[in-house]
């Protein structure tokens, strides 16, 4: 998640319409200009922070850097049988960690259950890589996911994939 583009990012966050109580969750495999300024705009807001480490070797650091805001920081293992941990839902998920290939379609399926009813579901990949952009919007809709769009030009290095859960939709 090198070369994150700060302004650009703060349009994206734009999509958060305020609304008290608000959570956030994300899934990350390293230290990103995204971690920032969600932490940021989420102590300004008051609303939930649920950062998930899929890389143990990075806590301690952004335990440290984020010790004083209310961003609750947790190492995460993709493998779990349940992502639901105490009944806690999402408003908005995003993903900049790289999920392996063999993992795709169990993290959307456990996603799926930590995503409030119309919540989002935003995922960063790699630009130009066509073939990842169409696996993922499959798999997507595979698992019960409507709305789904890409935003390709707002990042230089990122094609942004958004969708929401929908109420009645899915398992």
């Amino acid at each position: 998640m090198k070369n994150l583009e700060k302004e650009k990012l703060k349009t994206l966050l734009s999509i958060i319409k305020e609304n008290p109580s608000l959570d956030i969750a994300h899934f990350t495999d390293q230290e990103n200009l995204l971690v920032e300024l969600l932490n940021e705009y989420t102590t300004q807001k008051n609303y939930g922070y649920q950062l998930n480490l899929l890389n143990s070797s990075i806590e301690e650091p952004m335990r440290q850097k984020y010790k004083s805001s209310s961003t609750s920081i947790r190492v995460f293992h993709l493998q779990r049988k349940s992502y639901l941990i105490q009944a806690k839902q999402y408003d908005f998920v995003f993903v900049t960690a790289n999920i392996d290939l063999d993992m795709e379609s169990d993290f959307l399926k456990r996603i799926h259950q930590i995503i409030r009813n119309a919540g989002q579901l935003i995922i960063f990949i790699k630009k130009e890589d066509y073939k990842l952009r169409y696996r993922w919007i499959e798999l997507l809709e595979e698992h019960n996911y409507v709305a789904t769009n890409t935003i390709d030009n707002l990042c230089n290095n990122y094609d942004i994939v958004i969708t929401k859960k929908m109420h009645g939709w899915g398992k």
